[in-house]
């Protein structure tokens, strides 16, 4: 940003008469801001809020310069023109925009000159974009879909160690499933971030030769919102049946409550792999992770099956319990589920396979620029390519 404003302000000098304007070297700073970590389509749109910012307050200060009703005037007519190009988001960019360059302005300096400077400074804004790319932040992305598993292992941990020591009571689930909600906030950052990596990818020359790990990242985190979702479940069945008070008897038994509680903690360690799978694909180094995974859960698994025996009851003498307990079962299996290697490793090999070599690809976009006859004409002399070749010998 250093360096575009001072680049701005320099070509200003050069190429622009009349008094010093710093116009140009703000506009940069404005430009480059807004559209550093966007795709080149939402930076178009961002420079177009900026600008039409910048043409409000060179209007406005070239005639009356700096008071209380220009400012005024400034926000109103931004703010108005920014709803009419439809700017969404990037709305408030075009008040900030006038407001700024209104406070730097001047009325010695000829709006000609205003609006020079103000495409210079957008210009070198575009160029330092495009030219110095942000880093595609992938190991940030993959940090928050860890952090997301850990806080889901965190609550099932907190859980475990409670009833490893005591009998429940409704207000410690209520706890843990207040906990268990919260972790949606971090879930909605990681989404956030995961949905930058694949904006900043686009029309980035880092990105170029490197894998797209964007779609891996989504599937990630869309099985932990799965487990999530099936974690308060787990937790909201608890709250039902366990007692308001503390009791010896919380309707599990010290036995149960102890093989309960190994079992929340083997699938916590299964969460915690599981992260650090996600993690670990974006550096390529997934399989020994991936062991890992693996051995937790059929860990979890084991310790469910013998879960499974120590609740087995007669539904016909204990009806609502066992219902209850079923529930129970099927909640823990289907925090387990998405967790699944093989789903996982399928969708690694399709993103890491891509165009197959030799094969040259038309994209949509060029698909639809080229005549239809002429996607013909070239398929059909493909096809008699081959069987020319073929009948030469070759095939």
């Amino acid at each position: 940003m250093t360096a575009a404003g001072v680049l701005a302000y320099l070509l200003t000098l050069w190429l622009a008469d009349g008094p010093v304007d710093l116009t140009g070297a703000l506009t940069a700073l404005l430009v480059i801001q807004a559209s550093a970590h966007a795709s080149l389509r939402m930076g178009v749109v961002r420079v177009g809020a900026v600008l039409t910012g910048v043409l409000v307050a060179v209007a406005l200060s070239t005639q009356v310069g700096l008071t209380w009703w220009s400012l005024g005037l400034a926000i109103a007519v931004s703010l108005l023109l920014a709803a009419l190009l439809r700017l969404g988001e990037q709305a408030l960019e075009t008040p900030i925009s006038a407001m700024l360059v209104l406070a730097v302005g001047g009325q010695e300096i000829a709006a000609e000159t205003r609006i020079v400077t103000t495409l210079i400074g957008a210009g070198v804004g575009v160029a330092f974009n495009v030219l110095l790319p942000p880093p595609v932040p992938t190991r940030a992305a993959a940090a928050g879909v860890r952090r997301v598993a850990s806080g889901q292992a965190d609550c099932l941990l907190v859980a475990s160690r409670s009833m490893g020591e005591r009998p429940i009571t409704r207000a410690e689930v209520a706890a843990w499933l207040a906990q268990a909600r919260d972790v949606g906030s971090s879930a909605e950052q990681a989404h956030a971030v995961v949905s930058t990596v694949g904006d900043v990818r686009r029309f980035n020359a880092r990105a170029i030769g490197t894998v797209d790990v964007e779609p891996a990242l989504r599937a990630g985190l869309e099985a932990l919102e799965h487990s999530a979702l099936a974690i308060r479940a787990l937790f909201v069945t608890m709250h039902q049946e366990a007692p308001r008070e503390s009791t010896p008897d919380d309707g599990y038994g010290e036995e149960v409550r102890r093989a309960f509680a190994v079992v929340l903690e083997e699938v916590a360690s299964c969460l915690q792999a599981f992260g650090e799978l996600v993690e670990a694909e974006v550096a390529g180094a997934e399989t020994a992770v991936e062991r890992t995974v693996a051995e937790s859960l059929e860990v979890a698994r084991e310790a469910r099956a013998i879960l499974v025996e120590l609740l087995l009851v007669d539904p016909r003498a204990e009806t609502s319990l066992w219902l209850l307990r079923g529930s129970i079962l099927t909640a823990v299996e289907q925090v387990l589920t998405p967790l699944d290697l093989e789903n996982r490793a399928r969708q690694r090999r399709d993103l890491r396979q891509g165009p197959r070599a030799g094969v040259v690809v038309v994209t949509p976009l060029v698909r639809r620029m080229l005549p239809l006859p002429g996607v013909r004409r070239l398929r059909l002399l493909v096809r008699r390519g081959r069987r020319a070749w073929s009948r030469s010998g070759h095939g």
